[in-house]
């Protein structure tokens, strides 16, 4: 496109603008394209064109204007070309290949969001909160979001070395990564220990609703299910919908999220079916800084109802709705349109949620007990009055759980306590009615 083509038609898109206003008047002022500001962008493409060093096409430097314009915006909204569309498909399907890492763009660096379970990230320990500060030899200041992520992806297989900034830690470090097929195991369960269970979300795809309704038939149908962790840490997000077919299922009806936006088709509320398939169980909800989206739509509905205590740390703060709208038959724009708002009114936009009780990831090592002497191993002591003295309770090692996960053992610590305390209603409740009866 020459030069001259494209200022005719940028003046011409803002003279249809100034003329449309008088019949609308309901257009805000900062509709209409600036004239004076068109101009300008104009001289300075045209600058471009013409003494840049190397020759670059008008297409490459429009789609170059393209990409500044989303990057000025915020960290989520980007250009997507037929390739990053398809990527973006992938990852809700649950398979792509690249390194397993969700990240975001924050002051000109690729920030990690969350490592996904399992991923050559994972394994390598990189955390939630690393900074990307290159990828091989190629610095990530002034790289655009798809442009770093692009340099990730690649053949399974090949490896990347990555230089990594951590907050707390004074010098970066490099990692190699060697690209493979993540598979996202989006939801997996197990016992804790008898009658309290696990659920682990490692993101939100397509078919998560589905995949937790699931696992909780499959922990009832085999025990009788006291009380249940449903773990939500490090979790990038993923389907909105997902996120609300998973909070409906441990709810009874209600609001589970709400957007707002500017766009007529932009406001939606999105409600929970009353089918709590629990029936009021208790339930702890894990969440991290790397707790995003989705992770903190279920997080906020499920607190804000009263239905679940969550424990952890305060969430990423990812509370805006992005859009895809397609641009031609192979690019895209990826638009933030509207921000969520739990049941309450609670923007999740950089505030995150909030737990209800904050335990800090910790590495705890249990006090050693076995040397202490009790009464029963006093020479001549008295035998308990309801039953053998002699018998001396097993000593049991130090929790496994608290020394691997201290933020999971607190959770199952409070599922037994909120137990016990259940118990002790319903028997003192059965009490009161048998004497009213008799």
């Amino acid at each position: 496109m020459a030069f001259a083509k494209l200022f005719k038609i940028l003046i011409g898109s803002a003279a249809i603008a100034h003329l449309a206003l008088p019949a609308q008047a309901a257009v805000e002022e900062n509709a209409v394209l600036p004239l004076e500001d068109l101009r300008t962008f104009a001289d300075v493409y045209n600058q471009i064109r013409v003494g840049y060093v190397e020759d670059i096409d008008d297409s490459t430097l429009l789609e170059y204007a393209i990409q500044g314009m989303l990057m000025g915006l915020d960290p989520h909204s980007v250009y997507l070309t037929k390739d990053a569309f398809q990527d973006l498909q992938d990852a809700t399907t649950g398979e792509f290949t690249g390194l397993g890492l969700e990240v975001g763009m924050e002051d000109g660096y690729v920030k990690i969001i969350a490592p996904i379970d399992g991923s050559p990230a994972a394994e390598a320990g990189l955390q939630s909160g690393d900074v990307i500060l290159k990828l091989g030899t190629a610095p990530v200041k002034g790289m655009s979001l798809q442009e770093a992520i692009e340099l990730m992806r690649g053949p399974a297989g090949t490896d990347i070395e990555l230089s990594i900034g951590r907050p707390g830690e004074s010098q970066p470090f490099e990692v190699t990564l060697i690209r493979d097929v993540i598979k996202v195991a989006s939801v997996r369960q197990r016992w804790l220990e008898p009658g309290f269970g696990y659920i682990r979300i490692a993101q939100f795809q397509s078919a998560t609703g589905k995949d937790v309704a699931k696992s909780l038939d499959t922990l009832m149908s085999e025990q009788p299910l006291k009380g249940l962790v449903l773990d939500l840490r490090n979790n990038p997000g993923g389907v909105l919908r997902s996120s609300v077919e998973v909070a409906s299922l441990f709810m009874d009806g209600g609001t589970v999220v709400y957007t707002e936006g500017r766009l007529p088709n932009s406001d939606h509320s999105f409600d929970a079916k009353a089918t709590d398939t629990t029936a009021g169980t208790p339930l702890v909800v894990l969440i991290n800084a790397g707790s995003a989206s989705a992770s903190e739509i279920v997080a906020g509905a499920l607190q804000d109802h009263s239905r679940a205590v969550i424990m952890g740390t305060r969430s990423f703060g990812k509370g805006s709705v992005q859009t895809v709208l397609p641009i031609s038959e192979s690019r895209a724009v990826k638009l933030t349109t509207a921000l969520y708002f739990t049941p309450n009114g609670r923007s999740i936009q950089a505030e995150g949620i909030e737990p209800d009780i904050e335990i800090e990831r910790a590495r705890v090592t249990a006090y050693d007990n076995s040397r202490r002497v009790s009464e029963a191993d006093l020479s001549g002591h008295l035998n308990n009055a309801n039953g053998d003295g002699q018998k001396k309770k097993e000593k049991k090692p130090a929790n496994e759980l608290l020394a691997r996960d201290n933020q999971l053992y607190e959770a199952l610590t409070l599922l037994k306590g909120i137990n016990i305390l259940g118990m002790r209603e319903r028997n003192s409740a059965e009490t009161d009615s048998e004497q009213g009866e008799s």
